[in-house]
């Protein structure tokens, strides 16, 4: 990555093309929130990785916590409520989580739901696309608790919560689906979002008034080589049950909540100063995130990653990937990236499914053990 202090340019040479981007504006250096790396996607070859997020990158718990306080902090506290926030699948969900919590404190009216890959036998409310995803399709569950669908479906405001905005179409289309869906009572609108490249497209589009709150905003532009070759994208679009069927009964955001408790290997310990990485799989991230959060209260140098579908080329941000059979019975291809073997000294994989249903190759691989969501 290349940076122009004077106008505050930054720029990558990606396989199919040159990335540059414009920051207008940061909480902080734009290097210490994001990087550049290069999908293995025909639809979009770029992505901006968030150095924040714990997804692709180890990260602390108490640096993600800080970016979920300043995110909340600039959602508007007059909201009219009740206040419904949405996190996305599957980067998102735990993102999305941390500002809810955040944002809770100000107020009692809110509920968080997710937008998910995963049907869970239940009814649906919505179903949109995120147009340039490896995997476009989501789903937005109808709550099955009687408290948190009347809040839902009552919804004034609406915060949307990303780890980044491209252009702003997959928000536009979100929106669009849950007025479609029912949510006719919205007056307000936030999204809320890491990093922000859309400009005014949401607020362009959408017909209430929108708020746009990031830690860094700014534009881009890809100058793609049209001559190089395309890469070859794995089926990674499923949204389907899978083997390991999912309980709502261990529901974490997918049928809408109020508050998650911290229930996840409640009598683990850990040494002080051990190297532990806390990994949450696919969208079951916030349940782990919260146990990576005790550790680390408890005295461990504690990171947190999560697997995930989307795939991506070594190079920039990405130094290192593993590739392994997904945990849910899909048959798709999951990924762990910037995690070595040896680099941690006990590495817990968490999980929404049985302990048979994760990759031994990856337990192998990291000498790690699987902790599983046992409520």
């Amino acid at each position: 990555m290349d940076r122009d202090t004077a106008t505050h340019t930054l720029s990558a040479q990606l396989m199919r093309g040159l990335l540059e981007v414009k920051v207008e504006g940061s909480v902080g250096a734009p290097e210490a929130l994001f990087g550049f790396a290069e999908r293995h996607n025909p639809k979009r070859a770029f992505l901006f990785v968030s150095k924040v997020l714990g997804r692709h990158i180890p990260v602390r718990p108490s640096v993600m916590d800080k970016s979920f306080e300043h995110l909340a902090a600039k959602i508007p506290a007059d909201l009219p409520g009740p206040v419904l926030v949405i996190g996305m699948a599957e980067t998102a969900v735990g993102l999305g989580a941390g500002v809810h919590r955040a944002y809770s404190r100000k107020r009692s009216d809110t509920v968080y739901l997710v937008s998910t890959r995963h049907p869970t036998g239940t009814d649906l409310f919505a179903r949109f696309e995120e147009e340039h995803s490896h995997a476009s399709a989501h789903l937005i569950h109808m709550p099955v608790d009687a408290d948190v669908r009347e809040m839902m479906l009552n919804a004034r405001s609406l915060v949307l919560v990303d780890d980044e905005a491209s252009t702003g179409k997959t928000f536009i289309n979100l929106h669009r689906a849950l007025v479609d869906a029912g949510l006719r009572q919205l007056q307000r609108v936030v999204t809320c979002v890491l990093t922000d490249w859309s400009g005014s497209a949401v607020r362009d589009s959408i017909d209430q008034p929108t708020d746009q709150v990031s830690l860094l905003q700014g534009s881009y532009r890809f100058n793609e080589d049209m001559d190089a070759p395309l890469p070859v994208m794995p089926a990674v679009g499923t949204v389907a049950a899978g083997d390991w069927p999912l309980s709502p009964r261990n529901d974490w955001g997918r049928l809408g909540v109020r508050h998650v408790a911290d229930t996840l290997a409640t009598g683990l310990q850990v040494k002080p100063g051990e190297r532990v990485l806390v990994v949450g799989t696919s969208e079951f991230v916030w349940r782990p995130f919260l146990l990576a959060e005790r550790l680390e209260r408890a005295g461990a140098d504690v990171h947190f990653s999560s697997t995930s579908r989307s795939p991506i080329a070594l190079g920039h941000a990405i130094e290192h990937a593993l590739s392994f059979s997904d945990n849910y019975g899909l048959g798709i291809p999951n990924f762990l990236y910037n995690v070595s073997p040896g680099q941690f000294d006990r590495v817990l994989i968490c999980s929404e499914t049985p302990v048979a249903a994760v990759s031994a190759q990856l337990l192998d691989a990291l000498n790690a053990e699987v902790i599983v969501d046992e409520q």
